[in-house]
């Protein structure tokens, strides 16, 4: 049995987990970490980590980027694995979560899903055919209303994912407003659309002459990401101090 800190869980996505925990006979959430009171969630909740005396082996984050240094903090002192899904995270703030994965496991992930995890594989392999044959690369990405970081953390990965297999050679453009000029060579742009209830749509083009390529991952339900996020934690539990991906935990 993994025993679990949820931290952020009066959010959206830690009642996902919450639920998801109470199906799941592998693993128990044994308390919660919130600025915001939460009594109705069936484990103690505690508005800071300073005051969580709770014995756990993993946390899961899905909180927010003010609260991450103490998560990160915590689970140091007290030799706990993270899985760090809060996106929007400061080039300081990676920079700690890398000297971290020194001391404990780390997993960090823009996106927790399966088939979000899969598709950077497959971008892998199309950029370097389809850029070599003259093909434009832009991402478009979709959220709900009350997303506050853009682009989102997956729109980057997918963005830095392609990058890397092109040996780093491309700029992201994310904004064309204050731009007066044709679409540069080596460049990826990326787009950010706000509105209703959208779970996540991500969708990248590659268009080329006469011809557009579209790989799209659409998610219906947060419980897709929830559920990348318990297999997670049960994947780091007894793990050796260290950064994992979630390509670690979907190939076991």
């Amino acid at each position: 049995m993994v025993k679990v800190i949820m931290s952020g869980c009066a959010g959206r996505m830690g009642r996902v987990i919450t639920q998801l925990a109470l199906e799941d006979s592998g693993i128990e959430i044994a308390a919660g970490v919130d600025v915001v009171s939460a009594a109705d969630l069936g484990y103690p909740v505690f508005t800071s980590f300073a005051d969580c005396d709770v014995q756990a082996d993993v946390i899961i984050d899905f909180s927010s980027p003010k609260a991450f240094d103490a998560m990160i903090s915590y689970a140091q002192e007290k030799g706990l694995a993270a899985v760090v899904c809060t996106t929007g995270l400061e080039q300081a703030q990676l920079e700690q979560l890398e000297a971290a994965a020194e001391k404990i496991a780390v997993l960090r992930s823009a996106n927790m899903s399966v088939g979000i995890n899969l598709l950077m594989n497959l971008l892998q392999k199309a950029a370097p055919v389809l850029a070599q044959a003259g093909f434009d690369i832009e991402i478009v990405e979709q959220h709900h209303n009350r997303k506050k970081d853009a682009p989102s953390g997956t729109a980057i990965a997918l963005a830095d994912c392609i990058n890397e297999a092109m040996d780093g050679k491309y700029s992201y453009t994310y904004d064309r407003t204050p731009l007066y000029e044709q679409r540069r060579e080596n460049e990826i742009g990326i787009s950010s659309v706000r509105g209703g209830t959208i779970v996540g749509v991500h969708d990248v083009l590659f268009a080329g002459t006469d011809e557009v390529i579209e790989l799209k991952h659409t998610a219906y339900s947060r419980a897709i990401f929830g559920k990348g996020a318990i297999a997670a934690a049960k994947y780091l539990q007894g793990k050796a101090a260290g950064f994992y991906h979630m390509s670690d935990v979907i190939e076991g």
